[in-house]
């Protein structure tokens, strides 16, 4: 069977047939949407399933570039349309021990003509055990104005040390925290408390998985800066966001696009 999937899974690299679908994220300030998380989609198999398998046979360079790729062309379209939106994707660890990535990511930035501060890399908790390896790259990638995110904060291990000696820009706070923080005063205060431990850090803080007003409001009292969930929208083709904004003027100030385009 894996043999079977691994195949379908090089199949579908060479074809394109890995799609992106883009969940908006709400800073909780300004009620506007600011920026997206772009997530790969695939017909063979869950993400759960398929990049795991991508990184054990060496496809994940390729499916990470052309993810990339795809997320800066998506980019500039809505840049046509007026949108000026901050994209994040979820990067494998397997990549950033290589110290040339950033150097390969920056040059994707220059030939697609998107500015490198509105991309942000995901990196999951779990990965920043490597704290070393890790150092140079994320250092590397902040050089070049390219973020970093800590994803699904709250489920791993890392120390209080790692998350202070590691560059990153943002922590995201892991759902299940969001999910029980209306139901459990200790994860509300958990929540609280990552909130007020990243900003002493610097760090901007979003919250996934929001699924309801209650939790939504919670977060705002927390500190929190932005989050995502179903509440805001669920993923959806880049090609829809445009309209969706639009849609959802009286909802959520879409301010942040579309924009005034320059007079030619």
């Amino acid at each position: 069977m894996s043999a079977d999937l691994e195949a379908a899974l090089r199949d579908a690299i060479r074809d394109d047939a890995i799609s992106l679908v883009f969940q908006p994220k709400l800073d909780l300030a300004t009620r506007r949407v600011v920026g997206v998380e772009a997530l790969s989609r695939w017909a063979g198999a869950e993400p759960s399933i398929f990049i795991p398998l991508a990184e054990e046979t060496g496809l994940i360079g390729a499916i990470t570039e052309a993810g990339l790729k795809a997320a800066m062309r998506q980019w500039l379209a809505w840049r046509d349309d007026g949108l000026r939106l901050d994209i994040a994707y979820n990067i494998s660890p397997v990549l950033l021990g290589d110290l040339d990535f950033p150097d390969r990511l920056q040059g994707w930035c220059v030939e697609a003509g998107m500015p490198p501060e509105h991309l942000t890399l995901e990196l999951t908790e779990g990965a920043t055990q490597h704290v070393v390896r890790l150092m140079d790259t994320l250092t590397r990638l902040r050089i070049k104005g390219i973020h970093a995110a800590i994803d699904d904060f709250g489920t791993g291990y890392s120390s209080l040390l790692q998350l202070r000696q590691l560059p990153f820009n943002e922590l995201k706070i892991d759902r299940w925290f969001v999910t029980d923080s209306t139901r459990s005063p200790d994860s509300a205060l958990i929540v609280s408390s990552i909130v007020d431990l990243a900003h002493g850090l610097g760090m901007s803080v979003t919250a996934e998985g929001v699924a309801n007003q209650a939790e939504l409001d919670l977060l705002a009292r927390s500190g929190c800066d932005r989050v995502q969930g179903s509440l805001v929208a669920m993923p959806m083709p880049g090609g829809e966001l445009v309209g969706w904004l639009r849609d959802n003027e009286s909802r959520w100030d879409a301010s942040a696009g579309p924009e005034p385009k320059p007079d030619p």
